[in-house]
């Protein structure tokens, strides 16, 4: 027996539906993840000798900062995919498609471009070729987005 795909008619009516606040939600945390973890808990490795950051447990998890922070972020824009969220429905699904797959081409090409020197551009220069990473994972999202497409 498949799952129902049908949408109730008053959560298509209505802009905050309760999977579009958990969408918000996951973006929002993700986006503050890594802003927490590159000015405060990352700490200084550029600095003589290397300042350690606060709070221990988060800056002892390293480089999985950046998994969990952009792994919430890609989340929340996978669950806003769903019709009963304004960008799974209508110009909606065009709109998350289409900026999520900039998003990653513009991710990439800035790379690309800056790849003999990112020392001056946040988050870039810590992840290094893993930025590839980042890029085609905000690709596949948008293709989360051109499955609902219709």
């Amino acid at each position: 027996m498949s799952k129902s795909t049908t949408v109730i008619e008053s959560e298509k009516s209505k802009l905050f539906t309760v999977r579009f606040v958990i969408s918000l939600l996951l973006v929002v945390a993700g986006i503050a993840w890594l802003v927490f973890y590159y000015t405060q808990a990352r700490g200084n490795p550029l600095a003589f000798p290397p300042t350690k950051g606060s709070p221990k447990a988060v800056a002892d998890l390293g480089d999985w900062n950046y998994a969990i922070g952009f792994g919430l972020l890609m989340l929340g824009l996978v669950v806003s995919a769903h019709p009963s969220t304004p960008l799974g429905r209508g110009r909606g699904v065009v709109v998350g498609m289409l900026a999520c797959f900039l998003v990653g081409l513009l991710w990439i090409c800035t790379f690309y471009v800056f790849s003999n020197d990112l020392s001056s551009i946040w988050i870039f220069n810590d992840l290094g070729q893993w930025n590839l990473v980042v890029g085609i994972a905000f690709m596949a999202v948008g293709f989360s987005f051109a499955t609902k497409w219709e």
